[in-house]
């Protein structure tokens, strides 16, 4: 089934700042607590809470299964090349933890695939002949091509060749970047959509190219993919960063810590490059969202000053407590020393993403990336030394990075798409517009309901997952360099037949 579609159908005007006119009207502003307080919340609002938490829940699992999938797929590809066996422990270790986090991103994308129909029925009957076959063909070529492998490339081992257990999973690799590429395909239509014509209520799809490659897609796409590869090199180095700090120095950890640093040192200032472009593409196609990520109001002529901190407030329509680095705005997001960037007062109030959430999320996204990027480096670093597996703070430093790809993976998303609100479809249809006829009570029990199955189910899936960290890949064979000894060799397809290093 579908990995799920982060719509971005909830909104901070209709979730934060909602609550809080709620809170603040029903409270009175009361500086006395001799009376309980109550507040009531709209189904509109419950149903934007609802969506971003089945999100953020399911999210992180298809990232980390396509960045997994791929990363064992190279690590049997070295298996077969160079006969290791310390490689297929690896492949057999990562596999396990693979399966776990496919198997709760589909659980957790049939959800949301559901609540299309349930809590926002006008954005399918809406939308439904354009995000409804893209999410078809995901089912038909992806999920198809994940779901016909995956057994054979977790149970084959003793049952296939090595020839066809590869095949398996590679093909298993590629199922979760397509998956991902039509997935992107579209919630990019829906952030710059383009290839369609309205009629009778709905939209329908004229040119299916320009729908697919609409001008935002190429960039999600890679930025995306990139991010699923990273969150997996993070949770692959933190593991094997714990086992080294238990004194753990078997090949099967060296190798599980220093692909994880190689990964990040390629990986990470090439996201920094898609990011770059990426905004310049969201510059030009959403200038509102990136006026709210910039927390800048007014037009500045001649040059615009980046607000590296600072505090925006929606109501008064200014960025309070702001530290300013002149022109330095105009050179990151136009390239150019008085680009000009337009500010939110441009935009009617109404159109108006809330810049009190981006500003902060798009900072927690961009500084983690840059820790990643140190990360990469230092790591770099310590291995041309000889001191990658013996410097214990950086051991520390990787393991407390662990969770970081999962932070930005989410704060990225927030930013995202809480930046196109109030727009579901930007510029076409609003996200009041998409919600179902649903009273509060319907919406009320179907949030407590998923708050309390999510928190068992993928809490106790979660919990497995750090258990299976915790234990670390078996050593099936003592095959390490200093040994020389190496696993029974397996005929590997051209072009790995090479020998071994």
């Amino acid at each position: 089934m579908s990995r799920g579609l982060p719509l971005g159908l909830w909104s901070p005007n209709g979730v934060a700042a909602h609550l809080h006119s709620r809170f603040v009207r029903s409270n009175g502003l009361q500086r006395h607590f001799g009376h309980p307080v109550m507040f009531s919340v709209d189904a509109l609002t419950l149903a934007r809470i609802q969506f971003a938490f089945t999100v953020c829940f399911h999210i992180v699992f298809p990232a980390l299964s396509i960045g997994l999938a791929n990363f064992i797929a190279a690590l049997e590809w070295r298996w077969l090349r160079t006969g290791k066996s310390y490689y297929k422990d690896l492949c057999m270790y990562w596999s396990k933890f693979f399966a776990v986090a496919f198997g709760m991103g589909v659980v957790s994308g049939i959800v949301m695939a559901y609540e299309f129909g349930t809590a926002w029925a006008g954005f399918s009957r809406f939308a439904g002949p354009i995000t409804g076959a893209l999410l078809m063909y995901e089912v038909m070529t992806a999920f198809f091509l994940e779901a016909g492998f995956l057994g054979i490339m977790l149970f084959g081992w003793k049952r296939v060749s090595p020839r066809a257990h590869f095949a398996a999973t590679v093909l298993v690799a590629i199922g979760t970047l397509i998956s991902a590429t039509w997935i992107l395909a579209s919630n990019s239509w829906m952030q710059t959509p383009q290839g369609y014509a309205i009629a009778d209520g709905h939209v329908v799809p004229v040119d299916w190219f320009k729908i697919v490659f609409n001008p935002s897609f190429p960039y999600r796409l890679v930025h995306m993919t990139l991010a699923a590869f990273i969150v997996a090199a993070l949770v692959v180095g933190a593991t094997g960063a714990w086992h080294l700090l238990k004194g753990r120095r078997d090949p099967a950890v060296k190798k599980t810590f220093s692909m994880a640093m190689g990964l990040l040192l390629v990986l990470a200032p090439i996201q920094a490059i898609v990011g770059d472009q990426h905004g310049l593409n969201t510059r030009e196609y959403q200038p509102a969202k990136i006026a709210a990520i910039e927390g800048l109001w007014d037009t500045e002529q001649g040059g615009t000053a980046l607000n590296l901190f600072g505090i925006p407030d929606m109501k008064a329509e200014t960025t309070r407590y702001a530290v300013k680095i002149p022109h330095l705005g105009s050179l990151i997001l136009t390239h150019h020393w008085d680009g000009e960037i337009r500010g939110l007062k441009d935009f009617p109030p109404g159109d108006r993403p809330n810049s009190t959430i981006v500003f902060f999320s798009f900072r927690v996204m961009a500084g983690l990336g840059m820790l990643m990027i140190l990360l990469g480096v230092l790591g770099w670093v310590l291995k041309r030394r000889g001191r990658l597996y013996e410097a214990k703070w950086f051991h520390r430093f990787a393991l407390v990075m662990g969770p970081a790809g999962f932070i930005s993976l989410l704060a990225g998303w927030i930013t995202t798409e809480v930046g196109r609100q109030p727009w579901v479809v930007y510029g076409v249809m609003r996200t009041s517009q998409a919600v179902s006829p649903l009273t509060t009570q319907q919406v009320s029990l179907s949030l407590m309901t998923f708050v309390v199955v999510y928190v068992a189910v993928f809490g106790t899936g979660v919990y497995y997952l750090l258990k299976m960290i915790g234990t670390g890949p078996s050593i099936a064979h003592d095959d390490s360099p200093e040994a020389g000894e190496q696993a029974p060799r397996h005929t590997a397809p051209q072009p790995f037949a090479a020998a071994s290093r």
